[in-house]
């Protein structure tokens, strides 16, 4: 009798993981953004978690963590419990940062992907008056006049830099970086024509495209634009393959289980495909994605590779 009590406590003991995780959320979620509220991620991130909260019964409470690109809020989740309590929802930058800047944590072992909400296309924008209307005729201006020719960034490092990269490292150019602190005072110099060119998101650059005040040669993702429909994508204007896109995606410690992994991306792809998500998501000029944890785990070591190369075919440093 004695015997097969002990056994029973023993086999409760054994199950208790599995309820405590079968219970899962008793308490709110803590979903850290690695960067400032009201930018981009943090605006999508909490239209994300308000839907995501209703799915699973708990708040998530988004806590902005911004510092040195995002590696701050990021390495706060890497340390963090892995108990489904504490997640990360980053930015392009996580696929970016292993390949410019030194990390207190290893990109690749110490998150588990989750699920990619969107990705965010980028607009190759000139000035209005500028004497090429098409990216051949960017190109074929370019490299008769050497050295003339600049490209703005945001930063070094962001998605802007990154795409002008990739359009000299395909394109075979060699326009100067000219890195902003920030999209908006590159926007003002391009339609000033103290930069000749910019790769802006969608949001911050279609109001100024369709107000006549930018001219959009390309898109940068593979698809065209749904508000921009006559506006050519970089693959069908002579540079096949091209595919530059910012994406925001969210991410788990290493070491929490399985069930947790799968029902919150279950959460996160339910909350994608809610009608008014979707709308929210298009609005800020984003591709409403939700994948699974295997097919985000595949974007973001793709990217991540991609990005590796880019950084060293154009020596690319950050300060």
């Amino acid at each position: 009798m004695k015997q097969r009590i002990l056994k029973s406590i023993a086999a409760l003991a054994a199950c208790a993981p599995l309820l405590g995780w079968a219970a899962w959320p008793e308490r709110p979620i803590r979903m850290v953004v690695p960067y400032a509220a009201g930018g981009g991620a943090d605006n999508t991130a909490r239209i994300v978690a308000q839907q995501m909260s209703t799915t699973l019964g708990q708040p998530i409470v988004i806590e902005n963590r911004p510092g040195a690109g995002g590696v701050i809020g990021a390495d706060n989740v890497a340390k963090a419990a892995a108990d489904g309590y504490t997640v990360l929802y980053d930015a392009s930058a996580f696929s970016v940062n292993p390949s410019l800047r030194k990390l207190p944590f290893d990109a690749t072992k110490d998150f588990i992907p989750v699920s990619l909400v969107a990705t965010a296309p980028q607009i190759l924008v000139v000035s209005v008056t500028a004497p090429y209307k098409t990216v051949a005729e960017f190109i074929d201006f370019a490299r008769k006049n050497p050295g003339k020719l600049t490209f703005a960034s945001a930063g070094g490092g962001t998605g802007s830099h990154l795409a002008g990269e990739a359009l000299n490292e395909q394109a075979k150019l060699n326009l100067l970086h000219v890195p902003y602190k920030g999209g908006a005072p590159a926007l003002t110099d391009v339609m000033g024509e103290q930069v000749s060119a910019y790769f802006g998101n969608v949001a911050s650059t279609i109001g100024y495209v369709k107000g006549s005040k930018l001219r959009a040669l390309a898109v940068s993702s593979r698809q065209r634009v749904p508000s921009l429909p006559d506006t050519p994508t970089l693959d069908e204007s002579g540079l096949p393959g091209y595919n530059v896109v910012e994406w925001n995606g969210v991410f788990l410690p290493k070491g929490t289980p399985a069930d947790i992994v799968q029902r919150f991306g279950k959460a996160v792809q339910d909350a994608v495909a809610d009608a008014e998500v979707r709308k929210k998501l298009l609005q800020l000029g984003l591709n409403p994605a939700g994948t699974t944890p295997a097919a985000f785990d595949k974007f973001v070591r793709e990217e991540m590779g991609r990005v590796n190369t880019l950084v060293r075919a154009r020596n690319i440093k950050v300060d």
